[in-house]
């Protein structure tokens, strides 16, 4: 099996022994992308709008940096550490992301790397 790495300075750095993301064929799978700004490798803000914003332009650089666009996803995993912000989310998803919308599941955590509130993954096929 082939495996490339995707990796982009428009994405924050891997903060572990992982990837920002996996290109096998034409499959794409990102590690998860939380709401750190990539200039500063700080949180974006304390609010779950400017987090989950971040968060997905980071997984939007990485995609594209495999040649790949919101078009393209067909699931999303989202990791809320608090599920009440589940409208908020799906709000920021109807601007973001166009129709058909990817598969998706969501999940509630306990506590997310950095003290995040939102985190997102995706697996994309060119």
């Amino acid at each position: 099996m082939e495996k490339n790495v995707i990796e982009t300075h428009l994405a924050p750095k891997a903060i572990g022994p992982y990837s920002q993301a996996i290109q096998s064929g034409h499959v794409i799978y990102t590690s998860g992308q939380i709401g750190i700004d990539p200039k500063t490798g700080e949180l974006t803000g304390a609010d779950v709008e400017s987090q989950v914003r971040q968060a997905f332009s980071n997984l939007e650089a990485v995609a594209a940096q495999a040649g790949a666009a919101w078009a393209n996803a067909v699931k999303l995993t989202l990791f809320l550490t608090d599920l009440s912000h589940f409208a908020k989310v799906n709000a920021i998803m109807v601007e973001l992301i166009p129709k058909p919308y990817p598969a998706r599941s969501t999940v509630g955590v306990a506590s997310l790397p950095k003290g995040a509130l939102f985190e997102v993954e995706a697996v994309f096929v060119l």
